[in-house]
């Protein structure tokens, strides 16, 4: 009797083992098997037989999902959930973003120096290492996990999870419109075409024309309108002008910044929330249309993405070389989310975030895990290394469907 009750404990545990095992299974693959398929139909659209999302229309996608879907979601759920006790047990979400970018860019510094990238990419291979994507991707991983009912987090997986990564996003922006922006600049007096292209000379556009000595003297064919713009005195409008171009405010406070800040703004006042945010608020029509414009940002964004790997690696590729497009890839899927492990895991033994709060663990967690910034290319653009960007976020975005679904079992197993 001893015997077989010994063997049926055994059998029940190891039942007990397998069916977690098959629940973290399911709650991490399943979800980017969705974010796979969604994006698989993008590819098809834009793919030359069918054509309906071409390039212009991929483009006008991204500005409706950036300036109108995902400010709305942010603002929807962000407004609802945040309190200002909140805000007191949530402020080590920003510190792990910016925690999150000073390791990866400490792995990429490392990363850099051992394999010595071709010139001047030293700087660009430190940042498509360090700054991943905290934003877009998570809420898409999450939204597919919150569909499922019997999902581990319960009732609150939507509106918890979308807002501690919407509470996350501003110092995102702030990192990448200072710190991405400066890290990515060209050579002094050259651009990263005039580099591979000696022929061309540099553009006008990586200037920074807000220094006097950069703007165009004008000919001296109108002497008296030069003395007239020289003796001008610089009001108080071409002031502030000047300090927004400085300060890259412009770029900083972007729409889904601008929704988190009214989000906060609003929640944390009872009469504002009681008068928009809450279920019969007086002005709730407002927050209800954001919440059915918010839907539609998962799959949009997904099908922009999808649509834009039809392009395929392009030149970058050939200008950074097979080894620093395998090494960035390999650092930031591979060696970046045990850095970010370790820092979530000393935050945790220190009580610097709530314990029994799950879903609070498991964004600090997937923040690290996600591929390079989908901004990080939007950065680039302006600095004249697009193409090179576009190399890195074609291959990461694809060999990232495997890791973060190696990551996200793992995560579920520690949390669960």
């Amino acid at each position: 009797m001893a015997e077989k009750s010994l063997m049926g404990i055994l059998m029940e545990d190891n039942s007990s083992t397998s069916a977690s095992l098959f629940a973290s299974l399911r709650f991490a693959v399943l979800p980017i098997v969705k974010v796979f398929t969604m994006c698989f139909m993008g590819f098809l659209m834009a793919s030359k037989y069918i054509n309906i999302l071409p390039p212009n229309g991929r483009k006008l996608l991204n500005g409706l999902v950036f300036s109108l879907l995902l400010p709305c979601l942010i603002f929807s759920e962000l407004g609802r959930a945040i309190t200002l006790q909140k805000i007191l047990q949530w402020w080590f979400i920003p510190v792990n973003v910016v925690l999150g970018s000073i390791s990866g860019s400490i792995i990429g510094l490392v990363v850099a120096s051992i394999i010595r990238p071709p010139y001047p990419y030293f700087k660009f291979t430190i940042i498509h290492i360090g700054i991943g994507n905290i934003g877009n991707i998570p809420l898409v991983l999450l939204a597919a996990i919150c569909r499922d009912e019997s999902n581990p987090f319960g009732d609150t997986c939507s509106q918890a999870g979308i807002a501690y990564i919407s509470f996350g996003q501003w110092v995102g922006a702030i990192i990448l419109y200072t710190y991405v922006f400066q890290m990515l600049a060209p050579p002094p007096g050259e651009t990263f075409d005039s580099i591979h292209e000696p022929n061309l000379l540099p553009t006008k556009a990586y200037e920074d024309e807000s220094s006097p000595e950069k703007v165009p003297l004008l000919t001296p064919a109108d002497p008296e309108r030069e003395t007239v713009i020289t003796a001008k005195v610089p009001t108080l409008k071409d002031r502030w002008n000047h300090l927004v171009d400085k300060l890259k405010l412009k770029q900083i406070f972007q729409p889904p910044i601008v929704a988190s800040i009214l989000a906060i703004g609003i929640g944390v006042v009872p009469f504002l929330k009681n008068l928009v945010l809450a279920d019969d608020a007086p002005l709730f029509f407002f927050t209800d249309s954001c919440l059915i414009l918010g839907e539609a940002m998962i799959p949009c964004i997904l099908l922009a993405l999808g649509g834009n790997l039809v392009d395929g690696p392009g030149v970058g590729f050939k200008r950074l070389g097979l080894k620093t497009t395998i090494a960035i890839i390999f650092a930031r899927l591979v060696l970046v989310p045990p850095a970010g492990l370790g820092i979530v895991t000393l935050a945790d033994k220190l009580n610097l975030f709530p314990k029994d709060d799950k879903m609070f663990k498991f964004v600090l967690l997937i923040q690290h895990s996600m591929p390079t910034s989908v901004l990080s290319g939007a950065v680039s653009n302006l600095r004249g290394c697009g193409k090179e960007s576009a190399t890195i976020l074609f291959w990461v975005h694809i060999f990232a469907v495997f890791s973060m679904a190696g990551w996200m079992i793992l995560f579920l197993r520690i949390l669960f």
